[in-house]
């Protein structure tokens, strides 16, 4: 056999490309190398680019620059399966870049991405297929995107993956997917909520984490809560907190517990299991404070709804709450507060308080924290509303200092509540007392003048309870409180206005307060609400009245009308008509005018002026006016008048005398003269009158003693002939003043007799009115049963009004209809 010859090698064709290997240290050139069409270069370059992207931010942001979202975003539908994985990959990894996920939007990417979620896909592409839904879902753009593609499906199947990882990524993409309403929607549509439940027994502490975030979320709208609950979720939540183990969950665990006990059905059915009382236990005991507050906040949410409220009630949850308020973390105390504010709207959970819990309550009023002092105000408030042995245990805690030094609170929640805890205190004179012994009145000017309408509206209402006696409403007046009430009364704020209007009603029950009141334009801002339909409120309209009744003198000058029911008192004058748009200037102000030839002003008073200082050298001064007027002038200067028979000495002497400071003062102080002669009117008419048991009778009576102290009978031919006028300014001349008590009066026309009737019949009980004409002219109405116009039944016909002749045949009594009625009144 001959010797084998070696066969040489056969050279490749000459067509093909002898193999390169190529090493590339710039991220460039592999970029490039993305553009290739064979797929171990693509391959090669994707993994090269996934090792660079997982360095940081810095080279994802370099991969942005160089333009490789583009080339990778082609190789998504690549053909090959390796080369389709890597730059799924790459994507999971460079997702997490804002900058990135921008770029990725723009370039539409997601559609690519959800159908790598495909169930024949590798584990491998699942896991970053969702990883970089998860990072672009965190946006509300691609939660829409992913929706619409039809994202949710896959992801919810992917719930169920061997692989952790991609169970991670799947459940965080959606619980950012269920922060949208659609997408919730569609988690009930996708039976997603068992196998989100499923994840709550993973090893793994951060899937349970999330799948508890995204229960939290889902379990907010009430037919995921039913789903839940009939998927036993209650009992699986209570386990994870009965496990310590757990500790880290329990704060989410409880948000879903919370979430579950806004709905009736669902507190129902955890109580039935023994739940409740479990959950009642653990808060009670939790040992962290921060879990300890979120319980308290769980069981706070069931507290809003009035069934649940009878579940917690039944279950006792009042102790536990009266225990959490000792709590050292100041969030349980705000939340306990808070519980115990939704509990009091059960009347037996309100009464459980009384002997329990306020006391606690009170004292957190003194905490330095203003968090747990609004909480435990409002608590307060809400104990106290309609409950007056809630008041008064408030009382004996001693929570009315605190109260009133919260009533200087920054913080407008407190001052509020504190108001509404005094306004409840208020309805018992004994508490209203002790208030007002804390100086209350002035405290309250602070909140009157805040910014804030629910405090102006609170403060107002608390003045209203409050002011309830001379001795508030003048301490009021005293802190100049008066004048930021009637600034609210322009508020545009309807509660604001309505409890303003309230305040000056109760301020205006004393005359000299309401008087000042329509000093400061109460009166005109009142008429002006009480014209617009929708300013108006039944207030505006009570003090409106109030203060006109408690004002006569004002009350007559602009209505020109006094009923029956309106007393003339003291201090009461007539100044005439009141022009619209001017003011009426107070008897002090009118007395201190230049004596001039104006209307008189007069003046009703049968009070007896005294000097305020008197001096042991005084002599009583001489009177120089008429006999009907006291000898003290109205100015009081002490010394001012001498007896005419002083000896000169004397007069030195006397003027040697200084005045004291407080002598001073006392000469300058004006008070209203006395009408002596009104008061003897009123002692006459008590003797002669008043006795007289037949009412048409005793108005004759006094109808004949009026018209004779006014210069008796005239008849109307001879009424030309009567000079009241220079009468008139006779008196006024005499007493250096317009201001003429009507004692002063011994000719008097018809306004001047209707008046001296009305302030007499007053003073012995006949009701009458006192109405004003045009030119001099009033006249007083009665109301009288003519008893001979007795039906066939023998009952009394209804009564009817009359006019009292005062000036023509005095006593006698027209009907108001009658001719004679009408000649009166206006010829």
């Amino acid at each position: 056999m001959g010797k084998k010859i070696k066969k040489e090698a056969e050279p490749p064709p000459k067509d093909v490309f002898d193999p390169l290997t190529i090493e590339s240290k710039k991220a460039q050139t592999v970029v490039l190398m993305l553009n290739s069409t064979e797929e171990e270069i693509l391959a090669k370059a994707c993994e090269a680019i996934y090792k660079f992207a997982l360095k940081g931010e810095e080279n994802k942001a370099t991969l942005l620059e160089l333009g490789a979202m583009e080339p990778l975003t082609k190789l998504l539908k690549h053909e090959d399966k390796i080369v389709r994985r890597n730059a799924t990959m790459i994507f999971g990894i460079l997702a997490s870049n804002n900058d990135v996920k921008k770029v990725l939007r723009e370039l539409d990417i997601l559609s690519s991405i959800i159908a790598q979620l495909a169930p024949e896909e590798e584990v491998v592409i699942h896991e970053f297929a969702s990883l970089c839904l998860a990072n672009m879902s965190v946006e509300y753009t691609s939660k829409v995107q992913i929706f619409e593609y039809g994202g949710m499906e896959p992801l919810v199947r992917l719930l169920g993956s061997p692989d952790p990882d991609v169970k991670k990524n799947s459940i965080e993409c959606l619980y950012n997917l269920v922060q949208d309403y659609h997408c919730r929607l569609a988690i009930q549509d996708l039976s997603a909520i068992p196998p989100i439940m499923e994840l709550l027994k993973s090893e793994f502490p951060i899937i349970q984490l999330l799948a508890l975030k995204t229960l939290e979320v889902v379990t907010n709208d009430r037919e995921s809560r039913l789903i839940f609950r009939d998927s036993q979720g209650p009992e699986q939540i209570l386990k994870i907190l009965e496990t310590k183990e757990f500790t880290d969950l329990h704060a989410e665990a409880l948000n879903v517990i919370a979430n579950c006990l806004e709905d009736v059905d669902t507190t129902v059915h955890i109580q039935q299991g023994g739940g409740l009382k479990k959950l009642l236990t653990f808060t009670e005991n939790a040992v962290f404070p921060e879990i300890q507050k979120s319980a308290t906040k769980a069981i706070s949410r069931a507290a809003y709804d009035p069934e649940n409220r009878k579940v917690l009630h039944d279950q006792e949850v009042e102790k536990c709450l009266i225990t959490l308020l000792g709590a050292e973390n100041d969030g349980t105390k705000v939340a306990a507060a808070k519980v115990i504010s939704a509990m009091s709207e059960n009347m037996q959970s309100k009464e459980y308080f009384n002997t329990e819990g306020i006391p606690q309550i009170v004292q957190l009023l003194k905490n330095e924290n203003d968090d747990v002092k609004e909480a435990a105000s409002e608590a307060l408030a809400n104990l106290t509303t309609a409950n007056s042995i809630n008041a008064n245990a408030a009382a004996e805690a001693e929570a009315i200092e605190p109260l009133i030094n919260m009533l200087g609170s920054s913080r407008d929640n407190n001052i509020a509540n504190a108001a509404t805890v005094l306004t409840n205190m208020a309805t018992q004179e004994s508490l209203r007392l002790m208030i007002q012994n804390h100086d209350f009145m002035r405290a309250i000017i602070q909140p009157l003048n805040n910014s804030n309408h629910m405090v102006q509206s609170k403060a107002a209402l608390t003045v209203a309870a409050i002011a309830c006696d001379t001795d508030a409403r003048t301490e009021f007046k005293n802190a100049n409180g008066l004048i930021r009430l009637v600034e609210l009364l322009h508020s545009n704020n309807e509660e604001v206005r309505r409890n303003a209007s309230w305040a000056v009603m109760v301020c205006a029950s004393d005359e000299p307060i309401a008087v000042e009141l329509c000093k400061l334009g109460a009166l005109d801002i009142l008429q002006e609400i009480n014209t617009s339909l929708k300013r108006k409120n039944n207030f505006s309209e009570a003090a409106y009245n109030r203060l006109l009744h408690n004002n006569l003198s004002l009350k007559y000058c602009m209505n020109g009308y006094l009923s029956s029911i309106d007393i003339i008192s003291d201090i009461f004058y007539d100044a005439g008509r009141l022009s619209p748009g001017t003011k009426l200037l107070s008897l002090k102000e009118f007395a201190l005018q230049e004596p001039s030839d104006r209307r008189a002003i007069i003046l009703i008073n049968s009070k007896i002026s005294t000097p305020l200082v008197t001096s042991p050298t005084e002599e009583k001064p001489e009177s120089t006016g008429p006999p009907s007027i006291s000898s003290k002038s109205f100015i009081k200067e002490k010394g001012s008048r001498k007896g005419k028979g002083k000896k000169e000495e004397e007069k030195k002497e006397e003027e040697e005398i200084q005045p004291t400071k407080v002598e001073l003062v006392a000469e300058k102080e004006w008070c209203p003269p006395t009408d002596q002669e009104f008061l003897n009117y009123i002692s006459e008419v008590s003797k002669t009158v008043l006795p007289i048991t037949d009412l048409m009778e005793q108005i004759e009576a006094l109808a004949k003693f009026v018209s004779g102290k006014m210069g008796g009978p005239v008849s109307q031919e001879l009424m030309h002939e009567f000079k009241w006028e220079h009468h008139l300014s006779e008196v006024q001349y005499k007493l250096k003043s317009n201001v003429v008590p009507i004692g002063c009066i011994k000719k008097g026309t018809f306004y001047h007799r209707a008046l001296l009737f009305k302030a007499l019949a007053d003073k012995v009980g006949i009701g009458a009115t006192l109405i004003r004409g045009e030119y001099n002219r009033a006249w007083n109405e009665v109301k009288l049963i003519d008893e001979r116009n007795r039906g066939i039944t023998g009952l009394l016909p209804p009564p009817e009004k009359f006019i009292v002749d005062l000036m023509y045949e005095p006593g006698s009594l027209m009907k108001i209809k009658s001719r004679e009625a009408e000649h009166y009144r206006f010829l």
